[in-house]
């Protein structure tokens, strides 16, 4: 018996931190990307590096300092000095925060700076734009926020989005 309450508190909480996820994207679309579950065997970035890059299915990626996949939001205004990611938004998608207004970072080219972001602290941003996390990704290397309601996407080390979704590229692998 408590199994099935087990199974059916797990399925109400993903399905929770979806509707979240879709919500604060301003859609009602279904998510754009999943979790593959993959092992892509991707290392935490060495030293206090808040931002540094690894390796994912998407390629070379820019990822936190326990090697956690980073993200733009589209609806963030470049150069803005502020985040519209609030509310239940911030429990999807939480900042990736700074400890001091110049963060260390790890093989990322982009600009790095901070804003004080909607929960108050302070908010690393690349070339302007605020960086998130996801909280639907479990480990190192994931990218399930990949594309999500066409809003959410991972940020390659120039500062760049990248728009490939997973799995869609068009390497054979031979």
């Amino acid at each position: 018996m408590r199994r099935k309450h087990g199974l059916a508190l797990t399925m109400v909480t993903l399905a929770t931190t979806l509707a979240t996820a879709t919500a604060c994207a301003g859609g009602d679309e279904e998510p754009g990307a999943t979790d593959t579950g993959t092992d892509t065997g991707m290392e935490e970035p060495a030293g206090d590096a808040v931002l540094a890059t690894g390796d994912s299915e998407l390629g070379e990626i820019v990822v936190d300092g326990e090697g956690m996949t980073v993200y733009y939001f589209s609806n963030d205004v470049p150069d803005s000095g502020e985040s519209v990611c609030e509310g239940e938004c911030l429990a999807a998608w939480p900042p990736v925060h700074a400890d001091g207004e110049d963060p260390q970072v790890e093989g990322v080219d982009a600009e790095v700076g901070t804003i004080t972001g909607t929960d108050g602290e302070l908010q690393v941003t690349l070339d302007g734009r605020p960086v998130y996390l996801y909280a639907g990704d479990s480990a190192p290397g994931d990218v399930a926020g990949q594309g999500l309601n066409d809003v959410w996407w991972v940020v390659a080390p120039d500062g760049s989005e990248i728009t490939e979704l997973p799995g869609s590229g068009s390497d054979s692998g031979y």
